[in-house]
């Protein structure tokens, strides 16, 4: 492993681990909580699997980074391995935050402490600035491999 991503590689994993211990250790007590008091409606069950389900795209979006920076050790940087890796982690950043941004009036609904939707709002908001990030990145990699394409053919 080179140097230069070494570091990057394993701010990836540890951002990975807080969200992970969270899956492993609090939904499970959430489920049991949730499982043996009947009364509760349906937006709390919905809760719990709203957040199962948004660590999906969270965790793809960290394999995308890994494999990124795997494509920068190789000396793939440019290339279009890392255009379509770009385009996914923007599709899974877009895609937290749709999440976020429609599980806001459930939250509502079930009349959750302010913090909650607060919470959510922030987390679409950062996901969906990440996204643009990704975006951005990804057409001005698209420009520059095009580029060194045409500049490839010229010679």
């Amino acid at each position: 492993m080179k140097r230069e991503t070494f570091f990057l590689k394993v701010a990836v994993f540890l951002i990975g681990l807080p969200v992970l211990a969270i899956c492993i250790a609090v939904f499970p007590e959430l489920i049991q909580a949730v499982n043996s008091n009947t009364e509760w409606p349906f937006p709390e069950r919905f809760f719990i699997v709203f957040l199962y389900v948004t660590s999906f795209p969270f965790y793809f979006f960290l394999y995308q980074s890994f494999k990124l920076l795997r494509y920068i050790d190789e000396n793939k940087a440019f290339s279009e391995l890392t255009v379509k890796g770009l385009k996914t982690m923007k599709v899974c950043a877009f895609t937290i935050s749709i999440l976020y941004v429609s599980g806001i009036p459930i939250f509502h609904m079930m009349a959750v402490d302010p913090p909650v939707p607060l919470i959510a709002t922030l987390i679409a908001f950062v996901s969906f600035m990440i996204a643009v990030f990704v975006a951005i990145l990804q057409k001005l990699l698209k420009n520059a491999i095009d580029i060194k394409s045409e500049n490839d053919l010229t010679i």
